[in-house]
């Protein structure tokens, strides 16, 4: 299919150039994985040569697929372009091409043959580190020595550092300033993205006593608490239960190094499915094996060591599998995106349709959605994929020293108590940690769509609030996890007290309605069971949208005998939200 731009790859090339007119610095432009970065570099790069034609052009990146890639995708545009490979593991050395699309590895200390080099542009930016004594900043400032009028643009869907703050902050930074931002949020709003989806999973690891190192978890340490027998067993079932009730057909799994990628592989075997491991270890040969039979769909899953978190263009993969607790707000995030990319119906031309057909045809076509399994607590700590607040570089461990209101999206310091543009005020809260039991976050904040979810148990409990009339608080467990709603039966007229006539209704409770909270809960008992839920998240709750009623069972009064515990739990604390 030629390529054929969308509205924002335009607007990233003409940021990168006005940007230019004003300043003469290192630019930034941040796009959501599968939202073609590789057509928007190849847009700027013959933009330059056409402006300028004997502009020299180094494209760098530090994963063999992406240098083929983003070469393939510029001779597509551009087939008459003197663009060359310089890349050992492809088997080209095209040091004197015009445009040059270049390995690190490989050219990491060959800025004397590669010689002036006008622009350079980095792919998978939030790869450069701050340290001079790496292969990139050497070969930057050997090539700054030859040109120091070079410019740098950077790309990445992640434009924040491995270990902790952005890439266009602190003093020690090589980008100025970030001059785009395409988003997740904004892809799946278009119709150009996949959205992701996140339900509660009942394994989780117990991290207590894994130490930090560097900036995230000792590797040591990690793997004796998540490369165990029994954990890989449990953890496994739940995938391959998940897969089979979804129908998920391809399988990115992220694991804590080669022994306990090989481990899960060994256990998804046992339930018939084709699994692999890639490690940084694995031969050239067997790599582009593993990610073609990925990509065509004869193999399953793939489990690996953090090697498939960037430069993987699988459009299949519907199901990523996080076993990797990570202190990094990037690994989390390109872990997640892997899942984004669509596959469109049969005949289906996106470039020929609107925002909404273009959802329409990802809700039909054969990956309507990607489930990511957050095994590994990775949202409770960093938040959801498509509002992420990296930390700022600083020691400890603790808070973050900015976050995000969670009304108006306002960035604001960490200790204030009311958010600056709008007066919403905080909620203080403990960071969430590892525990026993499954938890319940969203993996998308600013997308969010129904989610129906099964009722394993529900309670009816009578609520009240001073000067405010009394409410029937009703909690619904999803396996562990408490949802709230609340019912008002004492309302004079209005939404609430049709909300809770219809709701007594729907579940067969009998006619004439109760008048009072208290004399809801006295008949509850007439009530059938609710099946299901559908749920929005809302901040680090959920709001209750519809529900579906179960069947009648009949009662036995006896046996177990009735609970009488008096004791409140955390569930029960929660306060009415409004």
């Amino acid at each position: 299919m030629p390529f054929d731009p969308r509205y924002y790859q335009f607007e990233a090339v003409d940021s990168v150039f006005d940007y230019w007119r004003e300043e003469p610095g290192h630019p930034l432009v941040e796009m959501a994985g599968g939202s073609g970065k590789s057509g928007t570099m190849s847009m700027l790069i013959q933009r330059l040569l056409d402006g300028w034609p004997d502009m020299r052009v180094l494209s760098c990146v530090h994963v063999e697929e992406l240098v083929e890639g983003n070469f393939k995708e510029f001779i597509g545009i551009s087939p008459w372009a003197p663009a060359g490979i310089y890349a050992a593991s492809l088997g080209r050395r095209d040091r004197n091409a015009q445009v040059i699309f270049a390995q690190l590895q490989t050219v990491w200390d060959k800025a004397l043959e590669i010689g002036h080099v006008d622009v350079m542009i980095i792919d998978e930016v939030h790869l450069v580190p701050n340290d001079g004594n790496t292969m990139y900043r050497k070969l930057i400032a050997a090539l700054l020595l030859i040109n120091p009028d070079m410019k740098i643009v950077g790309f990445s869907a992640t434009l924040y550092r491995l270990d902790f703050g952005r890439l266009d902050e602190g003093e020690d930074r090589l980008f100025d300033k970030t001059v785009y931002t395409y988003s997740l949020a904004k892809g799946i709003e278009d119709g150009y993205l996949t959205r992701l989806t996140s339900k509660p999973c009942e394994f989780t690891y117990d991290m207590k006593g894994v130490r930090r190192l560097g900036g995230d978890f000792k590797k040591s340490d990690l793997a004796k608490a998540t490369d165990k027998e029994e954990l890989t067993r449990a953890a496994v079932a739940e995938i391959m239960a998940t897969a089979e009730a979804e129908n998920r057909t391809t399988s990115i799994i992220f694991c804590n190094g080669i022994d306990h990628a090989t481990h899960v592989r060994d256990e998804v075997r046992l339930y018939g499915k084709s699994c692999e491991v890639l490690s940084g270890n694995t031969p050239k040969g067997e790599r582009r094996r593993i990610i073609e039979d990925l990509k065509s769909g004869r193999l399953w899953g793939c489990t690996n060591d953090n090697v498939l978190s960037t430069g993987t263009n699988i459009p299949r993969v519907d199901l990523v599998v996080d076993m990797a607790p990570t202190e990094s707000t990037n690994r989390y995030v390109q872990r997640a995106v892997r899942g984004t990319r669509v596959v469109w119906p049969a005949g289906f031309d996106p470039e020929k349709s609107d925002a909404e057909g273009r959802k329409a045809a990802i809700a039909r076509g054969p990956k309507p959605n990607c489930r990511y399994m957050n095994l590994a607590g990775n949202i409770e700590r960093h938040g959801p994929v498509d509002c992420v607040t990296p930390k700022a570089p600083g020691k400890g461990t603790g808070e973050a020293p900015i976050k995000l209101c969670m009304q108006c999206d306002e960035i604001c310091a960490a200790g204030a108590r009311v958010c600056a543009n709008c007066g919403a005020e905080f909620e203080f809260i403990e960071k969430p940690k590892f525990t026993a039991k499954p938890t319940d976050v969203a993996i998308l904040a600013t997308v969010a769509e129904e989610d129906w979810r099964r009722v394993t148990e529900r309670k009816f409990m009578y609520h009240e609030k001073p000067q405010k009339s009394p409410t029937v608080k009703v909690v619904y467990f999803v396996g562990l996890t408490p949802i709230n709603n609340w019912l008002c039966p004492e309302f004079k007229g209005g939404q609430f007290k049709t909300n809770a006539d219809r709701y007594w209704l729907a579940h067969g409770g009998s006619r004439p309605f109760p008048k009072t909270a208290l004399e809801w809960i006295e008949r509850q008992g007439e009530l059938a069971p609710t099946a299901e839920i559908s749920v929005q998240p809302n901040g680090k709750y959920w709001n209750v949208v519809d529900y579906k009623v179960g069947e009648r069972v009949v009662a036995n009064d006896n046996v177990p005998p009735a609970a009488n515990d008096n004791h409140l739990a955390d569930w029960e604390r929660d306060e009415i939200p409004f």
